[in-house]
């Protein structure tokens, strides 16, 4: 009865799916715009600046539409999809607008909002048609879920073999965890007492990972439990290979593992995630690059691995009806204003150079991708100092934790991204010729004058990318 329940309610989600789209394809169309990126990445600050920039296109020069005054209105719309929370744009606007300004929450949960674009059409039927309307979905979920995505095609052994592996690769913030896995007796009957330790050990680990600058940090529902937290499909752990039988503790894991997917990675992906059809990821690179070479490397690795769920191909009007492809997605390494623009081109080639392997499969199924440097809020001006007798190209800001202005100079970052991923593909320690500092800036104090949207690097150049060609 269960089974035939499941493929009533998946027949009629499909029907619905349908009908939906054939209305979008034929009426007023819908960019679902997936908006994600690992811990400390910028997500929420990237899509408040924007929807406000769109909103009010003054700093927009290179989104072609609003540069030719083509793009008559943008509007905010009622949230299209009752299940899922509405992204708080006015709250996090209102937060970058207090005295003194602060960054917004970070992403928590998966959020959406409606935006619409009224704009006049090019082409030779401008004089005979009037405005045209295209509705923006955009879609905000933690990259933490994102990291979950692989764990669709793996068994319980082989992600338990493949996360002992890599956390015996962080040993200063793994050991206590791998002393806790290595002394547990997988055979052993299930004591849920000693089963919850464990989880609770490999949680701690992964949140000291990701506090340490690492990136690859799954299951993602262990650092973000909502309200999963205590469940059993929250309390497992990877343990050493065992033949143990069916009342043990590494069969009772296997089956939450198992849980795990059906009740919270399978939902994700089929809900959200295989709806989207443009996709932005965030990336913290100049964070990563401070951690040192191992954190660059986890991130690279940790980009290739999620990039592998992207559903990427070009769409045709037939697809939008049977089932969307990704066909455009933007990388873009955020905090670009924490270096001087003179420094922006290898942050770019930096970008690109982590998303190397992601790029080729998206270019070979048909999709498009760009990587950038931006800013989605600027917070620092630009600045020359001179420091031991030289003269750098430094960023001014107000600090985040002091309140006080200070000139910041990263670093410099080599021209041939090479310089920096060969030893972190090497497995290095550390740098052994850089240094590289980051500083936390509090936002600007904003002053907008009409039709301006908050100050940015490249956020016009991001939309036409991912919007430009539905607007022509």
């Amino acid at each position: 009865m269960a089974l035939l329940t499941d493929l009533t309610d998946g027949l009629t989600r499909q029907l619905e799916r349908v009908q939906t789209r054939t209305e979008e394809a034929f009426f007023e169309p819908v960019i679902r715009l997936g908006v994600t990126g690992l811990s400390r990445a910028g997500k929420t600050v990237f899509l408040t600046g924007l929807i406000a920039n769109l909103l009010a296109p003054g700093r927009m020069p290179q989104l072609r539409a609003a540069a030719d005054g083509r793009l008559v209105q943008a509007f905010l719309q009622p949230q299209p999809n009752d299940a899922v929370a509405r992204f708080a744009f006015e709250q996090h606007m209102a937060a970058l607008r207090a005295d003194p300004p602060e960054w917004p929450e970070s992403t928590r949960t998966i959020s959406q909002l409606r935006l619409s674009l009224r704009y006049a059409p090019t082409g030779f039927l401008t004089g005979f048609t009037g405005p045209r309307t295209v509705h923006l979905d955009v879609v905000d979920y933690p990259g933490e879920w994102l990291l979950d995505l692989p764990l669709l095609n793996l068994s319980y052994a082989e992600w338990s073999e493949a996360a002992l592996r890599l956390a015996e690769s962080r040993p200063e913030v793994a050991d206590g965890w791998l002393r806790d896995a290595h002394a547990a007796d997988p055979s052993e009957p299930l004591d849920e007492v000693r089963a919850q330790g464990l989880a609770d050990s490999f949680t701690a680990y992964l949140g000291a990972a990701r506090a340490a600058g690492y990136s690859a940090c799954a299951p993602g529902r262990f650092l973000m439990p909502g309200d999963l937290e205590g469940s059993p499909a929250l309390t497992f752990a990877p343990l050493p290979p065992a033949k143990a039988g069916g009342g043990s503790l590494h069969a009772a894991f296997a089956r939450r593992f198992e849980a795990y997917k059906r009740i919270v990675v399978k939902p994700f992906y089929r809900d959200h995630f295989a709806r989207l059809d443009r996709q932005i990821v965030l990336v913290d690179a100049l964070g990563a690059i401070n951690a040192g070479p191992r954190a660059v490397e986890d991130l690279r690795v940790a980009l290739s691995d999620i990039l592998l769920s992207f559903r990427h191909g070009s769409n045709s009007w037939l697809s939008r009806l049977m089932g969307r492809k990704i066909d455009k997605i933007a990388f873009a390494a955020t905090k670009a204003d924490h270096l001087h623009h003179s420094q922006h081109d290898n942050l770019t080639a930096l970008m690109a150079e982590l998303v190397q392997d992601a790029k080729a499969r998206a270019d070979y199924r048909g999709a498009r991708t760009e990587s950038f440097a931006i800013a989605a809020l600027r917070a620092t001006v630009e600045q020359r100092i001179t420091h031991d007798g030289q003269t750098l190209d430094a960023v001014r800001g107000t600090l985040a934790d002091t309140g006080r202005e200070a000139a910041m100079f990263a670093g410099a970052l080599p021209d041939d991204p090479g310089v920096l991923m060969a030893p972190a593909r090497a497995g290095a320690a550390e740098w052994l010729d850089a240094d590289f500092a980051v500083m936390k800036f509090r936002p600007p104090r904003l002053s907008l004058r009409p039709g301006d949207g908050p100050p940015h690097i490249r956020l016009d150049r991001v939309a036409e990318f991912l919007l430009g060609d539905r607007l022509l």
